[in-house]
């Protein structure tokens, strides 16, 4: 039966499928710890769910098994294109697709129902990708799909950092696959890489310094001080994932191909400031950037064209600083400043 499932998840385009049991993960008391210490920030659903997240079955009563997934979004090419002598904006890797909850939910709606069948009427089984109250990192470690990495983030040997995570949590009971060690002996080259020291020890995220958190998550004002440290990354972070030398075994996926979004490798900055509402949701219809929305992503946008210091986007800033969106107008008036203090400083050097 355990067998039948892995080719099924095969078929259906994963690139690994590994299982746990259902019992509580062993490193809820150092997430609930993190949570106590307020390192997540805004992220108040992690504090909501934390019950469900230490216990599986508080999620589904009578759970026996963990199927965990992998599916690859690694690509050949992920050069970006000539910046042609305009400011462009870098995305993360994996919100360069069509949104990954859809594009996996289809398959795992699929798989769900294979595992309902094998195992019977009494069956019950829930499918989550990134959406469940789960610590999944730690179950996909704990089932062998990879392993934690001193970035916190899941490392696979056969696949890298470039893969989205989904789970089954199931009745079925399935034989455990056995635990994944770590693999990243005395390397620190995330902590390195990390341009805001968010990775504050290894294995210890701060979120609240994440550009990631910073650029999605956060709400309001993204601090000062951390404002130079964006570069021109308007969504996400990939610095300390890429730095990863288990990359050198990623390998793309076939299951989200089909689902990759050129427009979204280096877009143009100074134009992504003319987009009102309908033409920020147009432009980003069935993408992770949604969930920014328009005020957060343009925040992002003055940010970086703050810190990219081009002279020919002030008049786009100047619009912007007129945005009735006060949070997009503020973070226009401060890329101005930036991009007019560099001026000066440069003509009496």
């Amino acid at each position: 039966m355990k067998a039948a499932i892995q080719e099924r998840a095969r078929q259906e385009g994963f690139d690994a499928c590994q299982i746990t049991s259902a019992r509580p993960p062993g490193h809820a008391a150092h997430f609930e710890r993190w949570l106590t210490e307020g390192r997540h920030g805004q992220m108040a659903y992690l504090e909501r769910n934390a019950h469900k997240r230490a216990d599986p079955a508080q999620v589904l009563a009578a759970a026996r098994s963990i199927i965990t997934l992998a599916a690859s979004y690694a690509v050949k090419n992920t050069e970006a294109p000539s910046a042609a002598a305009r400011p462009r904006g870098e995305i993360a890797r994996y919100a360069r697709f069509s949104d990954y909850h859809q594009a996996l939910g289809a398959r795992l709606r699929s798989l769900t129902a294979f595992v309902n069948q094998m195992g019977g009427p009494a069956t019950r089984s829930l499918w989550y990708v990134d959406t469940g109250p789960m610590l999944e990192r730690d179950l996909a470690q704990r089932a062998g799909l990879g392993f934690i990495g001193k970035h916190t983030n899941l490392i696979s040997r056969k696949l890298g950092n470039w893969f989205f995570l989904a789970e089954i949590i199931t009745t079925l009971e399935l034989p455990a696959d056995a635990p994944e060690k770590n693999h990243c002996g005395s390397c620190r080259r995330c902590l390195t890489a990390c341009p805001t020291a968010a990775i504050i020890a290894p294995f210890q995220l701060d979120a609240r310094r994440c550009i990631s958190y910073l650029t999605i998550e956060l709400q309001g004002a993204i601090p000062v001080e951390l404002r130079p440290a964006l570069g021109n990354r308007i969504y996400g972070c990939d610095d300390c994932l890429a730095v990863c030398p288990w990359n050198r075994f990623a390998r793309e996926g076939s299951l989200m191909a089909p689902h990759r979004r050129a427009d979204l490798t280096a877009p143009d900055l100074a134009g992504l400031l003319t987009l009102d509402e309908p033409a920020f949701k147009a432009r980003f219809a069935g993408t992770p950037i949604l969930r920014a929305k328009r005020r957060g992503f343009l925040r992002n946008v003055c940010v970086a064209l703050g810190n990219v210091g081009d002279p020919g986007a002030l008049a786009a800033l100047q619009r912007a600083a007129s945005d009735p969106e006060p949070l997009i107008a503020e973070h226009a008036a401060w890329a101005s400043r930036q991009i007019e203090a560099a001026r000066q400083a440069a003509t009496k050097s």
